[in-house]
């Protein structure tokens, strides 16, 4: 691919810091760093992960509503985030998280347990109580 063919779409990246870092043939035919807001082909396979992780995030939304289920487990899907993650960010253990996975058990959680996972999650402990639909 040559730089100027280096894609433009600009669908997740409009009005953002993030690029992607593309490489491409330059008018000396060398490879070359270029810029790129984004890639229709990458969009849309994009679209057809985020369609399924919603997609779970509301079967486990259904989970909280009917006490199945935590609304940790709820942001930690929509954060594409697992039991491991989560504790390696919020310093939570592991245990206690598969603990706090179950609905019981996380409305007894403390204040400072659930703004650690409020800060790893980069949400507000309200937010974190809440299961708002995803938009």
């Amino acid at each position: 691919m040559k730089t100027e063919d280096v894609p433009q779409d600009l669908k997740y990246f409009k009005d953002r810091v993030i690029r992607d870092l593309m490489y491409a043939v330059d008018e000396s035919g060398r490879y070359t760093p270029v810029l790129s807001d984004g890639w229709s082909v990458k969009n849309d396979a994009l679209n057809v992960v985020w369609d399924d992780i919603r997609e779970q995030c509301e079967a486990i939304r259904r989970q909280v509503l009917s006490g199945e289920a935590s609304p940790l487990a709820y942001h930690m899907k929509k954060a594409l985030q697992d039991v491991s993650m989560l504790s390696s960010y919020s310093g939570v253990p592991k245990r206690k998280i598969r603990k706090h996975l179950k609905y019981g058990e996380f409305m007894k959680s403390d204040e400072a347990t659930l703004q650690k996972y409020a800060d790893a999650l980069r949400i507000t402990v309200d937010e974190l109580k809440r299961i708002d639909e995803w938009k």
